[in-house]
């Protein structure tokens, strides 16, 4: 096991790693963010993501700096992002919004959720240690009452476990849903739906008080090939290593406008159609 990709990080830290499902898988061994797509391709090691954000958040490339008003790609449970910018009641807040699409709805789809949190050392010495511990309490403190079966388990424990159960990358397939919590940039009207299995992640994204149609807003195709960088030195390091190809959430090409289901190639669509015929029907 490793936790070895940070889901939708891109210019954030100054790297970028976009492009791989936010659940567990095995890589592959032409990109970090692939899964394998048979044994020969498959490194038998569980990739791991390091911190779990809010979806509607995750769409953004970044942060434009202002902690309380402005966006933050990475905001979700890491204390940095929400308790440290947020305050501990809003930020509370936002970590019990986006624990709750794995705990409730996720594991309804998925049948088990996951909700992944580091909180660096560093933390005492920027923020003190009664705020960091104050924080930890509540986050300990409010995530059992709601949840009383929820466990606390490290990296190691919890890969193990999901190794338990996957051999390989054909047997998961992973489905979520959000509705912005409405703090920042969680935005209460919108929804996002996420679609991720070892041939494919899909998002689609619409207005729900408009009722205005989905839109897919990320379509990584991890059928393609795909590699690396390459010429990366100590001296030299390439700090972007994101996987784009289709269609990206973070918008920042002109082939990721957003576009229709019907939009798609046909090829593509059927692609879809094969995992989840229900969106056929949209």
């Amino acid at each position: 096991m490793a936790q070895a990709v940070i889901w939708s990080q891109h210019a954030i830290d100054g790297g970028g790693a976009d492009g791989s499902p936010s659940y567990p898988y095995y890589p592959s061994t032409e990109h970090f963010c692939k899964p394998g797509q048979g044994k020969k391709d498959l490194i038998d090691c569980v990739n791991l993501d390091g911190w779990t954000v809010d979806f509607i958040c995750a769409r953004q490339s970044g942060s434009n700096g202002h902690e309380i008003t402005g966006y933050n790609s990475r905001r979700g449970v890491g204390p940095i992002e929400t308790y440290k910018g947020w305050g501990l009641e809003l930020g509370n807040m936002e970590v019990m919004h986006t624990t709750s699409i794995h705990f409730d709805k996720g594991f309804e789809l998925n049948r088990f959720g996951w909700v992944t949190n580091i909180w660096e050392a560093q933390l005492v010495r920027e923020f003190g240690k009664d705020f960091i511990c104050g924080a930890l309490r509540l986050w300990v403190t409010d995530t059992l009452k709601r949840w009383p079966d929820a466990r606390f388990v490290t990296f190691g424990e919890f890969g193990n476990i999901w190794r338990a159960h996957y051999k390989n990358n054909e047997g998961w397939n992973y489905r979520f849903v959000e509705r912005g919590c409405g703090l920042g940039d969680s935005y209460n009207n919108l929804e996002i739906r996420w679609f991720m299995n070892k041939d494919f992640r899909l998002a689609l994204l619409h207005d729900w008080h408009k009722n205005t149609p989905e839109k897919v807003i990320d379509f990584t195709r991890y059928d393609l090939p795909a590699h690396e960088p390459e010429g990366a030195t100590p001296t030299t390091p390439v700090k972007d290593w994101s996987l784009m190809n289709r269609i990206n959430q973070k918008g920042l090409r002109p082939q990721d406008t957003p576009v229709l289901l019907r939009e798609l190639h046909d090829d593509e669509q059927q692609m879809l159609y094969r995992y989840y015929p229900e969106l056929g029907k949209i």
